[in-house]
């Protein structure tokens, strides 16, 4: 037991150092090569934290077991916004770039109704996985294109006023990247290492490996976003925490599965209960980000409290199912009855008034 838990705090202490070797090295490539810090929290964060789903998704199609690529994805889609966004909201209040509003938020919604439509036969084949990999390459590719376009002209107007960077230690970019680099592979060994801690601690606290499986194990593939986002709040790097989240879930959709498709044999087989549930639980999770940023351009605390709240429930929802608990329909009824109605009443008049307040600002 000793051991474990010297694992999990050495696992804790590289996702820490990780995450802040990661967000430092993003921040400062940002400024290199002119590109903003969101479009860095978007690709070159987004695409690095994400690397443990895409190593699971992978091995897990090679290996026939269809689900738990799947589940893979959709659970750490909604473990994205969910928990990170709530756990980050509540450190301190998340200012929503113009970007994200317009642009990044509709295509990550967009990405999960095409995966919704590509998965209602069944199956994700290898064509529609060719079409999803190719997505990501162009979906890249143009935030590239469009964040140099804009950073030059921002350049050009505020050429006096730009900072010096060239004296300090990190303003060559191999050192950045080399800075990204290290805190990505810090990130991936601490979350192996808590994970494998957590796992070894629940059981020898006698949970069952499917409770395990639902929340660890789970979570674990999520543990670089969360600590990337949360130092990143911290440090007020709020594009970067924002922009990790919402770049993960567009490409956990349109590479992992994409590429995960691609390398197995016959496509990926998709559940009936990842289409009739938790493919809609993710795309509802992408749909309660509009109302929220659009109202105020922010997630505010209580906000994230209410998304950290869902998280909680969802999980629990999950191990009441899987254990066929005998509290299962009452607790469903609540969430039915009660609790989500409360919350779209909140969000309708929190709507109204930031409506009302706009004109007159």
């Amino acid at each position: 037991m000793t051991q474990h838990l010297l694992m999990f705090l050495l696992g804790l202490a590289a996702l820490t150092l990780g995450a802040e070797l990661m967000v430092r090295g993003a921040a400062r490539l940002a400024l290199t090569f002119g590109i903003s810090p969101l479009v860095v929290g978007l690709t070159i964060v987004a695409f690095g934290t994400s690397a443990p789903e895409m190593a699971v998704s992978a091995g897990a199609a090679l290996s026939g077991a269809g689900d738990l690529a799947i589940g893979n994805v959709v659970g750490s889609n909604i473990a994205n916004v969910l928990l990170i966004l709530g756990l980050s909201a509540l450190i301190v209040p998340l200012a929503v770039n113009e970007q994200l509003i317009r642009q990044e938020i509709p295509i990550m919604i967009g990405a999960c109704l095409l995966f919704l439509v590509l998965a209602l036969d069944g199956n994700l084949s290898r064509g529609e996985g060719a079409l999803l990999f190719a997505l990501v390459i162009a979906y890249t590719i143009f935030l590239v294109v469009q964040s140099r376009r804009a950073s030059k002209a921002v350049e050009a107007e505020f050429a006096d006023e730009m900072p010096d960077t060239t004296s300090r230690w990190d303003a060559h970019w191999s050192v950045q990247l080399l800075l990204v680099a290290g805190g990505l592979g810090l990130l991936v060994l601490g979350a192996d290492w808590l994970v494998d801690a957590a796992v070894a601690v629940a059981r020898a606290f006698g949970v069952s490996d499917l409770v395990i499986g639902l929340t660890v194990v789970a979570v674990g593939t999520s543990m670089p976003e969360i600590a990337t986002s949360l130092v990143a709040a911290w440090r007020g790097e709020r594009d970067i925490a924002v922009g990790n989240v919402v770049g993960s879930n567009i490409f956990n959709i349109f590479a992992v599965l994409g590429f995960s498709s691609l390398i197995a044999d016959g496509g990926i087989v998709v559940s009936e209960a990842a289409r009739h549930f938790d493919i809609w639980v993710m795309l509802a999770v992408a749909f309660a980000c509009l109302p929220i940023v659009v109202t105020g351009r922010e997630i505010a605390r209580w906000e994230g409290g209410v998304f950290l709240a869902y998280y909680v429930a969802y999980t629990a929802y999950l191990v009441l199912a899987a254990t066929q608990h005998s509290s299962l329909p009452a607790f469903s009824s609540a969430m039915l009855g009660y609790v989500l109605p409360l919350t779209v009443i909140t969000l309708i008049v929190s709507f109204v008034r930031n409506g009302v307040r706009t004109p007159a600002s």
